[in-house]
């Protein structure tokens, strides 16, 4: 039965033309190297932004100076070379980082500071009677929340993150709006909020934009052109930032090196033409048959590796037992495809201090399995 969001995800679907749209609903969908060039982009925008508004926001204090009475212009010049210190201090504080929750509060703060100050200087000259060039001044203040909500469209953000965004600059205008409502007929207030829900609409939709742009760059240079699994760099960049996880956390980790049965008498045989078709074959059912959370790395040539998170040595056995209880494919003369197979995990290894020792922990196991006749499992406690 389809729902709401079934027909959400849909629409996005056709609209967008975006395999996967739910990409673009909620961040928790991303994939880690996704996620990590994310926080990486969205971390250095947010610094350069606070860095320009740092050495903008001060200088609107002498047009202030001019144009404004004391100790009107006195308030807002104090109140802006706070702000200013703030955005100073983002600029100076954030370090790149590929780490979303990083990336989060520093857009969080980013926003945060402009709304303050919006809350601050709008009651300040809103209820101040003010003619021609005051007026105009003071009238400027209010677009604020304008120029904040456009500003999400130099993020890329998922819908759920630009809502998230918009809601506190938002509230902020209604407070505004509600403080302000002897002075100016709703209508106004109402023709505002209306506007700048509209900017908010066409932010989030620029931003959604982005990001589908870059993860289909993320996509294009992290998965292999013949198989569409990880290539090997990409997988070991997760590899690395999977272990580092695992470490910190305390949970278990697994991997798995797999090498087809007999590959080069296939491309031998048959040509190479099927043998890229058994690979492709191969990718697809350790992909559709394994956890989303896993990831299939194409190592090189006929061999993969299976990155298996907050999975135990048994875990991993069972799942894999799954992969090889069913042939992925046939040769052209009826026989079935085979692997070798051989599964290192933290922290049962003892000897796998790090990534690169778990692998070869793996990949001598593997050529135990192929010494043995190939199509089976072998881990530490076979390797025994």
């Amino acid at each position: 039965m389809s729902g709401p969001r079934t027909t959400l995800i849909q629409g996005l679907k056709q609209q967008l033309g975006c395999p996967d749209p739910q990409l673009l609903l909620m961040p928790w969908r991303h994939h880690a190297l996704l996620e990590h060039q994310r926080a990486r982009l969205i971390i250095s925008r947010v610094r350069l932004v606070a860095f320009l508004f740092a050495l903008l926001t001060p200088l609107w204090i002498l047009v202030d100076l001019v144009f404004l009475p004391w100790p009107v212009w006195g308030e807002l010049a104090l109140a802006r070379l706070l702000t200013s210190a703030a955005f100073l201090w983002m600029s100076l504080r954030y370090q790149p980082s590929d780490s979303m929750p990083r990336a989060w509060v520093a857009l969080a703060l980013l926003f945060a500071i402009p709304t303050l100050f919006f809350l601050y200087s709008h009651p300040l000259l809103a209820f101040r009677e003010m003619a021609g060039v005051e007026a105009a001044i003071a009238a400027g203040y209010a677009f604020l929340p304008f120029v904040m909500i456009a500003g999400l469209a130099i993020f890329p953000l998922t819908i759920t993150e630009a809502v998230a965004y918009s809601i506190p600059v938002l509230a902020g205008q209604a407070v505004a709006a509600l403080l302000q409502l002897d002075g100016m007929d709703w209508t106004t207030h109402v023709g505002a909020f209306w506007l700048l829900l509209l900017i908010a609409s066409v932010g989030a939709l620029a931003s959604t934009s982005q990001l589908q742009f870059l993860a289909a760059l993320v996509r294009e240079s992290s998965r292999d052109a013949l198989t569409g699994c990880y290539t090997r760099g990409s997988g070991e960049r997760l590899l690395e930032r999977e272990m580092a996880r695992t470490r910190r956390q305390g949970r278990p980790l697994a991997v798995a090196f797999v090498d087809l049965d007999r590959f080069k008498a296939l491309n031998d045989r048959f040509g190479h033409e099927e043998g890229d078709r058994a690979l492709r074959a191969v990718a697809n059912a350790l992909t559709k048959r394994l956890r989303s959370i896993d990831s299939v790395i194409r190592w090189g040539g006929e061999e993969f590796l299976i990155l298996m998170p907050e999975t135990s040595r048994d875990e991993a056995r069972q799942a894999l037992e799954r992969v090889l209880s069913e042939p992925a494919s046939h040769t052209p003369d009826g026989q079935p495809l085979t692997a070798s197979i051989g599964i290192a995990s933290w922290p049962e290894d003892t000897r796998a201090t790090d990534a690169e020792a778990l692998v070869h922990e793996a990949d001598l196991r593997m050529y135990r399995a192929k010494d043995k006749g190939g199509d089976r499992i072998i881990d530490a406690r076979a390797a025994a």
